[in-house]
């Protein structure tokens, strides 16, 4: 009802609450504080279900109509059901029917605004009036539920009391010629109230109108003007519209004195929560309101520019998501007829995360298309560079690529270990000379070499060299293994050169060069996006001995070999 301001009560945010008057049901009467320190009385009413707001729109159509002294204003907005009451001068209507002479004008004046109240269901009971001169004037008006016929009633009793005493007669000239008329008035009232003891005591019997199914106030009529009263309490069914007749007591058909009372069940069933249509496309609407008993009302078709709704989206909603309202009952939605803008930019997103980058190309209506990968020693996953450059007006809707970047090298996710070391070399052992036999002529005479004469030539006798034999006291270091003749190859110059595809598989690539002597490395390991159709070539020539192969490896794997 109220809200705070520092440590004083305010009734919607304006005015103060002194105290609290008096408490009526679902009514709260207060004193407050208006501007410039005006005293003023406000009636709240706690409005949390249909009937509520219906009851507090009636009151208001009624005060609005009856245009009292004392209405200073009547405000109806969700959260806020309120009418504001000033003072009103004049001598309290209680106190003149107390006096033991009135004037017939004030008399008549009250007999008539009695007659303006019961038509509207108010009694004079239910207002505070005032009399200034000869005028009755409504200060304050509680909320009523009857029907015209029961204030008029209740109103009889009022008038009773007013009239009582002496009531002073209108001075005008020729007032003397007014008693004629006053007597046949008097007659005939007295005739009339016979026949209205007689019709009361008496009342004539006749068949009830079915009105089921009617709307409320088109049944309520046509009973009312067959002489009965009417009464309403609340039922649900499915197949009839909001305040139509579900049922009545007594039933259609029935033989009833005019003047009983009917009761009327109108169709009002419990109320149920509007769902949120925001950024749905029709058809979702469409389903979403079918499943919440609502059904699609008004369809608007709005610039979806300045909220940057997609063609086709809702925009907006009336009744707001989460508002209460009957089943059955309409909801008007506004849909975009999308994004009009014709240019747009995006600002620098060089070291946002790419989810950071992509809101805010989404938040200038454009679409991010492509993501590159560039190894960089920025953190992983941060913007590098951006295409189209920041701040360069270009058409709505325009694709959007970004350079993002991703770590130079990545370790194998195993271990490989140690690499088994070959076992020194142990070259084998000599095995011990024999001692020569003394070589003899073949004729076993003599010592070859010499001369014999007689045959005419001359052989010359061998040199005899006797071996040293070595022990080795210790094993001799590791020697390369000379066997093959690798000692002795020649030496050459070699240029590695080679296109990657444009294709390449993801990893890591390395490139090394084996020869006689063993591998070494020509390549340091590259991302494959560095190397996709590119050429690598080694900057200086490699010096290699006997056969070279250049062997391309991928995450440590062979991938591919080039013969120079």
């Amino acid at each position: 009802m109220t809200g705070q301001a520092g440590t004083q009560q305010l009734i919607d945010g304006k005015y103060e609450i002194v105290r609290e008057l008096s408490r009526d049901g679902h009514v709260t009467l207060s004193e407050v504080r208006a501007g410039e320190g005006v005293t003023r009385q406000v009636a709240w009413f706690d409005v949390t279900t249909p009937a509520d707001r219906q009851a507090f729109h009636a009151y208001r159509t009624a005060v609005r109509t009856l245009a009292p002294a004392g209405l200073t204003d009547v405000v109806a907005r969700p959260g806020a059901y309120y009418a504001v009451w000033q003072p009103v001068t004049g001598v309290p209507l209680e106190t003149v029917m107390v006096q033991p002479s009135k004037p017939e004008e004030t008399v008549d004046a009250v007999r008539a605004l009695a007659a303006r109240l019961a038509v509207h269901g108010f009694a004079l009971a239910d207002a505070d009036i005032v009399v200034e001169g000869h005028e009755p004037r409504i200060a304050y008006l509680r909320p009523a539920h009857r029907t015209p016929e029961d204030a008029a009633l209740m109103n009889t009793a009022t008038l009773a009391a007013l009239s009582g005493g002496r009531v002073r007669p209108r001075r005008q000239p020729g007032a003397w010629l007014s008693f004629v008329p006053g007597l046949l008035f008097l007659g005939g009232a007295v005739y009339l109230g016979v026949q209205a003891a007689q019709i009361y005591l008496n009342p004539p019997v006749q068949e009830v109108a079915s009105v089921t199914g009617k709307a409320a106030r088109e049944a309520t009529q046509q009973l009312v003007k067959a002489g009965y009263r009417v009464q309403y309490t609340e039922g649900q069914a499915g197949g009839l519209p909001i305040g139509a007749i579900i049922r009545q007591d007594p039933a259609g058909g029935t033989s009833l004195p005019v003047g009983r009372l009917i009761t009327l069940t109108v169709n009002n069933p419990p109320a149920v929560q509007v769902p949120r249509l925001e950024e749905m496309t029709l058809t979702q609407a469409k389903a979403a309101l079918k499943d919440g008993a609502l059904a699609l009302g008004k369809v608007l078709k709005v610039d979806g520019t300045l909220t940057n709704t997609a063609e086709g989206h809702v925009i907006a909603q009336i009744p707001q998501p989460g508002a209460q309202t009957q089943p059955g009952q309409p909801v008007q939605v506004m849909v975009s007829t999308g994004v009009q803008g014709k240019d747009t930019w995006i600002p620098n997103l060089a070291g946002m995360t790419y989810e950071q980058a992509r809101d805010h190309v989404r938040a200038a209506g454009l679409v991010v298309t492509r993501v590159r990968e560039r190894p960089s020693d920025e953190p992983a996953n941060s913007v590098l560079e951006q295409t189209p450059a920041p701040y360069v007006r270009v058409a709505v809707g325009s694709p959007v690529t970004l350079t993002v970047a991703t770590a130079r090298y990545s370790p194998p996710t195993q271990s490989a270990g140690s690499l088994p070391l070959p076992p020194a070399y142990v070259p084998p052992a000599l095995p011990d000379p024999e001692a020569p036999e003394e070589p003899t002529a073949p004729d076993g005479s003599g010592t070859p070499g010499t001369t014999t004469p007689g045959d005419g030539a001359t052989q010359t006798p061998p040199t005899t060299t006797s071996p040293t034999t070595t022990t080795p006291t210790a094993p001799p270091a590791a020697v390369p293994d000379t066997s093959a003749g690798d000692v002795n190859l020649p030496s050459s110059n070699v240029n590695f050169n080679y296109t990657f595809p444009a294709d390449l598989p993801d990893g890591s690539y390395t490139v090394v060069v084996r020869d006689a002597d063993g591998e070494r490395a020509v390549l340091a390991p590259t991302d494959a996006a560095q190397l996709r159709g590119a050429t690598a070539s080694s900057d200086n020539a490699v010096t290699v001995r006997g056969d070279a192969v250049f062997i391309i490896r991928r995450d440590g794997a062979e991938f591919a070999t080039v013969t120079p």
